[in-house]
């Protein structure tokens, strides 16, 4: 009896140990699936620049016609001065029928008027905050003394106005102006505060320049709406914040109907972090004729042009041959950005010349860094003659993430790549910069002179970075 209960037991003994065998092999397998799946997303995300991942952009619907800022209008004084009025506000904008969502605006409920300054031209702007909280008014790409260039140390508060004075000093260009109050800039910008400023041709060169007509200006961005409504707080992500819908003026399913045969587009990536690649649904070439500091030595026949946060291109599109259809601008995942329906400088050579000045752009999410530092108000990073010329290094450190591409921007210049990865920039790099942007590993060089004195800033212009202290200051003197 004692030798069947034996036998008995240790045939269930040998059953349990052959489950658990079972057990422990499934198991192991499943450990290995799930770490070789995590491998393979580590190896994704390095493949697509760390965490520099595109959130998914919806297609134009066309619904919405797109419209075109205002001219601003200004009056001459007695010394000569052309005055303009520029006023900070609050608003509602109705983005879907019925829908109204909370929006700031210079002089209206979103984006602002157009100013149009001349070279030479003396201009006096009247700023007032009509918001609840700080604001500046900083001019993009504009080349004027650092005391009025609108950085994050001149706050105008609530309530408060303040009267700027400058020569204009450039050849023609398409900028813009937006604020720079430190950490907020993210914020107002996305709910709306963002306004183009044109210096004119002062020559005929037979370019497209009625405006509103063939000489169109666009402002590209993108916003995620929570029922049909804007919520920066609910929607903002630290490295940069991107939405799925385009807005473009201030329009969602934006379209452009014209009956010109060849349209001049001013394309300003107003967007907080979101590249754009842009090219034409048909593959048709175009003509790029300027970049973020006006004509390029040589214009470009190009297919397709790259956008980052905050850079302008001016570009020249013949719809004539396309009569009487339609094609579409879009992004590089053929997103549609904009319906339409028809009804560069020479080559750089790479610089022997020693580098004066090295950038080092790193870090993600808060954590991010000017050659290791936060900004702080307090602290002068470099200093530099007034129009001396330097070449400043640009590095975009990557990190064992891979990193992520990082807009680097200069206040109160117009600088020129020299070289990108020690060689002659690619097509629509060329021409005067303000903004260059840079993939994880990439350096590049360029050449700066500053033609006004004064402490201007530099920074990453993914505006939550800029947020999150990746500035730096540089002081001209005279």
């Amino acid at each position: 009896m004692k030798i069947k209960i034996f036998t008995v037991l240790a045939a269930l003994f040998s059953m349990l140990l052959i489950l658990s065998n079972d057990i422990l092999a499934e198991s192991k397998q499943n450990m290995n699936m799930n770490m070789t799946e995590d491998k393979q997303k580590q190896n994704d995300e390095m493949d697509m620049g760390g965490h520099d991942e595109r959130k998914k952009l919806n297609s134009s619907q066309g619904e919405n016609e797109i419209t075109f800022p205002k001219v601003l209008k200004s009056e001459k004084d007695k010394d000569g001065y052309e005055n303009y009025i520029l006023k900070a506000q609050e608003g509602k904008t109705e983005f879907y029928k019925g829908s109204f969502s909370d929006t700031l605006g210079y002089n209206g409920s979103i984006l602002g008027p157009t100013l149009k300054l001349k070279k030479g031209e003396k201009v006096k702007i009247k700023l007032v905050n009509n918001l609840d909280e700080n604001t500046t008014f900083h001019w993009h790409g504009l080349e004027i003394d650092g005391k009025v260039d609108g950085g994050p140390s001149q706050v105008i508060k609530p309530g408060e106005e303040k009267i700027i004075k400058f020569e204009v000093e450039q050849e023609a260009a398409t900028l813009w102006y937006h604020p720079h109050p430190s950490p907020n800039t993210a914020k107002q910008v996305y709910n709306g505060l963002s306004g183009l400023l044109y210096i004119e041709d002062n020559e005929n060169l037979n370019y497209p320049n009625e405006y509103g007509k063939n000489d169109l200006p666009i402002v590209i961005q993108d916003k995620t709406f929570i029922s049909k409504k804007l919520n920066y707080s609910k929607t903002k992500d630290i490295d940069g914040t991107q939405g799925d819908i385009v807005v473009v003026n201030g329009k969602v399913n934006p379209k452009l109907t014209t009956k010109e045969g060849k349209v001049r587009l001013r394309l300003l990536n107003g967007s907080n972090a979101r590249d754009l690649n842009l090219k034409l649904s048909n593959n048709q070439s175009f003509e790029y004729i300027a970049s973020d500091g006006g004509y390029l030595e040589e214009k470009q026949q190009l297919n397709e042009i790259n956008l980052a946060p905050s850079e302008r291109k001016e570009i020249i599109v013949d719809l004539s041959k396309i009569k009487g259809e339609e094609v579409d601008l879009v992004d590089n995942e053929d997103t549609v950005v904009l319906p339409i329906n028809y009804k560069e400088s020479k080559d750089n050579k790479e610089t022997t010349s020693k580098v004066d000045k090295k950038i080092k752009l790193e870090g993600m999410d808060d954590k991010v860094t000017i050659n290791d530092k936060k900004y702080d108000p307090d602290r002068i990073d470099f200093t530099q003659k007034k129009n001396q010329k330097e070449i400043w290094e640009i590095e975009n450190v990557k990190d064992k993430m891979g990193g992520m591409k990082h807009p680097f921007h200069i206040h109160g210049t117009q600088f020129k790549v020299v070289s990108v990865d020690r060689k002659a920039p690619p097509k629509d790099m060329r021409g005067k910069k303000d903004v260059i942007s840079l993939k994880p590993g990439q350096k590049a060089k360029i050449e700066v002179v500053f033609k006004n004195s004064g402490t201007y800033m530099f920074h990453c212009h993914i505006l939550e970075h800029e947020d999150n202290g990746m500035m730096g200051q540089v002081k001209v003197t005279k």
